[in-house]
């Protein structure tokens, strides 16, 4: 194999997102570890701060999850009384979720350490650069996004 063509895996953009990702995920799940929840449970309840009553539908749509894959995390954080769902009245088969006062308290404890690992994944960068940063990857999404599917 002529090496001039062979494929670079370490200079290779979505390898590189993906091993930067992954050391992002294991460091935040590392901090939340003493509070029971994992990254992808973390965005829901993100959400839902954000926004409470979505339905599972929004909500699988804004942390880029799949409905069964949702439904499971949603079944957890209910047990842990993290959420609750409510019914929804133009949609008898909907639910609104919501978070519940102690899913509201967890989030004031994970919040600033989520906020610490961002701040430590930018050490050294300057703000402009942090900022063209999370521009970039977001285009990169965009250009891979939805009307490719």
């Amino acid at each position: 194999m002529d090496k001039t063509t062979a494929y670079n895996l370490d200079d290779a953009l979505g390898f590189i997102m993906h091993r930067a990702s992954l050391r992002y995920r294991c460091e935040v799940g590392r901090r939340f570890k003493e509070y029971d929840v994992t990254t992808e449970q973390w965005a829901v309840l993100c959400r839902l701060r954000e926004q409470d009553d979505l339905t599972q539908k929004e909500l699988a749509e804004r942390i880029v999850k799949d409905q069964p894959n949702l439904t499971r995390m949603l079944d957890k954080l209910q047990q842990k009384g993290l959420i609750r769902r409510m019914d929804n009245p133009n949609d008898r088969r909907a639910f609104f979720i919501q978070l519940t006062p102690e899913g509201e308290a967890l989030m004031e404890k994970l919040t600033p350490l989520a906020k610490e690992v961002g701040t430590e994944a930018l050490c050294g960068f300057t703000r402009e650069e942090s900022d063209v940063l999370k521009h970039l990857l977001n285009r990169v999404w965009q250009n891979l996004g939805a009307d490719k599917e």
